[in-house]
């Protein structure tokens, strides 16, 4: 076997064996997987994640999981705590502590902390009759055969079946709190999938020019128009409605078939009924009727009333494409 395949080899038996780890969690949910989840969403405080080593670092990606979906979380790391930072635990607040072995010195030196502070404690381990399995108020198996370390060393198996667990945790939770689409846009304004979810046409319309020329406007006034406004069209308005549009492209089809360039108009050259919207609908619609109609512009109205031009690039500076 050469170098490439053994590299393809070793990767496609690491993804099956945890995908098979994944798989085998289903099996070990129980009630208490359910009972865990409800005393979460019934808190009146907030979730704190603690674990050491690259348990802590999963524990940072199920905080942020939580927090981007409606519960909110605190990110607490075992070493810390036991050096000042308990303090970041409050009186309603429910502790998840994540420890692969369930066993680790600063495992068994912060939980009867916590339990002495009277708070709720979640474990999520591999081992359920470990020191932080026994003394946990709800358990969460996240156990596994084997890593996928060659020497069954290396935290990979376990540390990825900790993070589908936080996972599952945090959907439930979304679903139990009814958690939408819009919600999802407050928690992520500056993100392209947020701005998906919220950004609307005029956001973008507004800050272009407004190209708009008149039914009985010259060739060169329309020429003139679209240059100047910079976004490869022009609307044909007639008393703030729109009666058609002409791009760029409407101007060189012209040209190669006219004779007699000298008398025509707008309206002559003009495509009538152009696609337009609403300056209220949201921008990813935009982008929908761009696609289905292959187009790179459309015309936006407010009441009837001609508001501006939405380009394909403004969906693409602000990440919908």
């Amino acid at each position: 076997m050469n170098t490439k395949q053994s590299i393809l080899s070793t990767a496609k038996s690491t993804i099956k064996l945890e995908r098979d780890a994944i798989e085998h969690l289903s099996e070990l949910l129980t009630d208490e997987f359910a009972e865990a989840v409800e005393l979460i969403y019934n808190s009146k405080g907030r979730v704190i994640i603690t674990g050491i080593g690259k348990s802590a670092i999963i524990a940072t990606k199920i905080v942020a999981t939580l927090n981007s979906t409606g519960t909110p979380a605190v990110f607490m790391h075992a070493a810390d705590a036991i050096h000042g930072d308990l303090g970041l635990i409050l009186k309603d607040d429910i502790v998840i502590c994540i420890s692969k072995s369930g066993n680790t010195p600063e495992i068994k030196v912060l939980v009867p902390l916590i339990k002495n502070a009277e708070n709720k404690m979640i474990a999520i381990t591999g081992d359920k009759a470990s020191y932080l399995g026994q003394q946990a108020d709800y358990v969460l198996n996240a156990y596994v055969e084997q890593e996928a370390c060659p020497n069954n060393l290396a935290p990979t198996t376990s540390t990825t079946a900790q993070l589908v667990i936080g996972d599952a945790l945090a959907v439930c939770l979304l679903e139990l709190r009814g958690f939408s689409s819009n919600d999802f846009a407050k928690y992520h304004p500056g993100g392209a999938l947020g701005k998906r979810l919220y950004l609307r046409v005029n956001d973008l319309s507004s800050q272009n020019l407004k190209p708009e020329v008149g039914p009985d406007a010259t060739l060169k006034e329309v020429i003139v128009e679209i240059t100047e406004k910079m976004l490869g069209v022009t609307a044909v308005v007639d008393k703030d409605a729109i009666i058609g549009i002409i791009t760029d492209g409407d101007l060189r089809r012209m040209l190669s078939k006219s004779n007699d360039i000298t008398t025509l108009t707008a309206k002559d050259i003009m495509s009538k009924n152009p696609r337009w919207i609403s300056e209220d609908a949201m921008a990813v619609d935009a982008k929908k009727l761009m696609e289905e109609f292959e187009i790179s512009q459309l015309l936006v109205e407010h009441n009837g009333k001609y508001a501006g031009v939405v380009h394909l690039h403004d969906l693409i500076k602000e990440g919908i494409i």
